[in-house]
């Protein structure tokens, strides 16, 4: 087994991190810009996983270990229900963690960043968004935009929705990202080194100092 942190189902500093990430947001920056929402959130930053616990586990700080762990495993949604229901029983019966990855979702719901979500051609030849938008074919493939039963495939009515889409983009728009970016003033500063941090005097000190 290897040593350190990355060995750890659960980071025992999680909590602090989320506190100094809250603060840094403020409530400005979650979606809805609810105080219900962000009050929530504070709470269960706090929140002891299970009475006693005693490495600083919460509520907040468990979940997200184990959505990361989840994304980074590429598990799917349905599949992550059942490691959530095992590790619920294993703990003690007054724990907080939720048995389903619906009611994981929903805590870290507010932390999310503000998203489109943008149909686009499974063959990538177009975004149904301007002149595309009011499309259900590709006008370059002519692939279909929504998912069909064999059945319908040779239904020439271009105007009908099928179904679910085919392919969605997640498009992240570009201010609330910088935002979220900027929040917190030592990576600001990190972010803004290159423009007022480096010395320029023509020495190579730095990898930009080549451009």
């Amino acid at each position: 087994m290897q040593s350190g942190s990355q060995s750890e189902p659960f980071d025992v500093e999680m909590g602090d991190r989320l506190e100094d990430m809250i603060h840094d947001l403020g409530q400005e920056s979650f979606q809805q810009a609810h105080a219900l929402v962000y009050e929530r959130l504070q709470i269960d930053s706090k929140k002891p996983l299970y009475t006693g616990c005693k490495n600083s586990l919460t509520l907040l700080s468990a979940v997200l270990s184990l959505v990361n762990v989840k994304a980074r495993y590429g598990w799917r949604d349905k599949s992550f229900t059942s490691p959530l229901e095992v590790v619920h029983n294993l703990l003690l019966e007054d724990n907080t963690l939720p048995k389903n990855y619906y009611k994981a979702k929903k805590i870290l719901c507010p932390m999310g960043m503000e998203h489109q979500k943008i149909h686009a051609c499974p063959n990538d030849c177009i975004l149904y968004r301007h002149k595309f938008q009011q499309m259900s074919k590709c006008p370059i493939c002519g692939t279909s935009r929504y998912k069909v039963k064999d059945e319908d495939e040779s239904s020439s009515n271009e105007n009908s929705k099928k179904g679910p889409p085919v392919k969605v983009l997640w498009h992240l728009p570009n201010i609330p990202r910088f935002k979220r970016l900027f929040a917190n003033e030592d990576d600001a500063n990190d972010l803004t080194w290159h423009a007022n941090g480096r010395i320029s005097d023509g020495m190579v000190r730095h990898l930009d100092d080549c451009s």
